[in-house]
């Protein structure tokens, strides 16, 4: 089981190293999945997420995709954009990625052997915390 720490961690980096684990056939844990950060200016970002929040099917938007408002919820769902999840393969291997907002009493003593993921804090991003209460969570984190 491979964990990896999310406070501080730019989300592309985290993601790809999350994305082949799980395509490997491990394990993935995500903790601190609202400490994650979105690297670029925060109003573009926002601007980007609600307009995909708001695609809808002109026929059925029922049948619409569904995009999720937190946050470990949205990373999870975005990690599942860098797997192929139309095949079986991907499928299986999305079930292996549990993310986790803050960290479980159970994995709290195996934080020490996180995987390290680079932190270096770019001038211009945005939390996934703040990312979903613009998105419209009302959540506590």
């Amino acid at each position: 089981m491979k964990i990896i720490n999310g406070e501080g961690a730019i989300f592309g980096r985290l993601a790809t190293v999350a994305a082949k684990s799980v395509l490997n056939g491990e394990q993935v844990v995500v903790v601190n999945a609202e400490k994650i950060i979105i690297s670029g200016n925060p109003k573009q970002i926002v601007a980007k997420f609600k307009v995909r929040r708001s695609l809808k099917q002109k026929a059925d938007p029922e049948k619409s995709p569904k995009f999720p408002r937190r946050p470990d919820m949205l990373v999870r769902r975005m990690i599942r954009g860098m797997i192929p999840f139309d095949r079986s393969t991907g499928r299986q291997a999305y079930k292996r990625l549990t993310v986790h907002m803050g960290v479980p009493d159970e994995l709290a003593k195996q934080l020490a052997s996180a995987v390290p993921v680079e932190k270096k804090v770019p001038k211009m991003y945005i939390s996934m915390s703040d990312l979903s209460r613009e998105l419209g969570w009302y959540g506590k984190a």
